[in-house]
Order: structure tokens, then C-alpha cells, then sequence
């Protein structure tokens, strides 16, 4: 499973590609797309649709990762991040990637071990994880975390249904007795 991480952002957005080989997680590619602050900021929207679109086309994700809205307390910023988001998601649709959320805490706690870590101890557990030779920066190390979080949840799940019995099929539940023709 090839995974595309986003850490959404109205001026810097980070994205990380990993990828599950058998048991390894491996480092397929990282970044941050920092958009022109001199333009508008619908400039900006549309410079964060074309460059995610070329991550995409280049990296060929097959399900992709994003950081759930948290809450604010500068409103302006939270609105800003929501229109960057919603940028985000829509590229994905249309590039036919279902997208998962996750909330940031979450995110911290599977990659740290606590959720309320801070920006740098994300990024020197994903050097670790990953191998990398350098820290990223914040952003797409942030990414990568959240990349690393799906495939952890997409393999708990895999191993849970796995260990579920077969299901046999069996009538509609909750209407037993009733055959093809229905009461009118």
C-alpha cells in the first residue's frame, strides 16, 4: 500500500509518500509546498491544487492520510486552514484517492508516544522510523507521520479482520421468516 500523507496549510503544506513493502515501512518521498505570499490568497488555493495534483501524479498514492481540523483560537487562521483543507480534499476526490482523517493528537501518540509532543519530537522519531539521513522540516515530517499513522491503523485492521470467523450468509437481520414478498 502506497500512502500519500498531508499536513494541510494555507502558506507552507506538507506532504510525505510511504509505502508498506511486506512488513516495511519504507520512505518513497517527502515535501513542502510553500505557496507565493504575494498573490491573493485564492492565488494560493489554486497554486496548492496544481502542485498536490503534480505529487500525485508523480508519486502515484493509492489512499491518502490528512490531518483532521482542530480548533483554533485565532479564528481568521482556522478559516484559512479549512479553505486549504477543503482545497486538499477536493483534489483528492477528483484524483479518485479515498482520504482518511486524522486528528493531530492521534497522529503524535502512534509516531511518539504521547499526543501532546511537540513539532521537533515528530520529526527526530520520524527521522528514526524512516532512516532518513536529515530531519525534514516540520511540515512534511508532520506528513510522514501521518502517513505512518494510516498504514499502522489500515495493518491493525487488516489483522483484526483477519482474525474474525467467516461470516455465513444468512437472511436480512431482524426479519426472520420473511421471504421475497413483503407485507404492503
Amino acid at each position: 500500500m502506497r500512502v500519500l500523507g498531508i499536513d494541510p496549510g494555507s502558506r507552507h503544506l506538507g506532504w510525505g509518500v510511504l509505502e508498506r513493502v511486506g512488513t516495511r515501512v519504507e520512505h518513497v518521498a517527502h515535501g513542502v509546498i510553500d505557496v507565493d505570499l504575494d498573490g491573493t490568497f485564492a492565488d494560493r488555493l489554486v497554486d496548492i491544487d496544481d502542485r498536490l495534483g503534480h505529487v500525485i501524479a508523480e508519486h502515484a498514492p493509492q489512499v491518502s492520510a490528512v490531518e483532521s481540523i482542530f480548533f483554533s483560537k485565532d479564528a481568521q487562521s482556522a478559516a484559512k486552514l479549512g479553505h486549504a483543507r477543503g482545497v486538499v480534499l477536493l483534489r483528492l476526490a477528483r484524483s479518485g484517492l479515498p482520504a482518511h482523517e486524522y486528528a493531530p493528537t492521534l497522529v503524535k501518540r502512534t509516531v511518539v508516544g504521547k499526543g501532546a509532543a511537540d513539532k521537533q519530537q515528530v520529526a527526530m522519531v520520524i527521522t528514526a522510523i524512516l532512516r532518513l539521513g536529515t530531519p525534514p522540516r516540520s511540515d512534511a515530517a508532520d506528513a510522514l507521520a501521518i502517513a505512518l499513522t494510516h498504514l499502522n491503523v489500515a495493518s491493525y485492521a487488516a489483522a483484526v479482520a483477519a482474525s474474525l470467523p467467516p461470516r455465513s450468509p444468512s437472511r436480512r437481520p431482524g426479519r426472520p421468516g420473511k421471504g421475497k414478498m413483503g407485507v404492503l
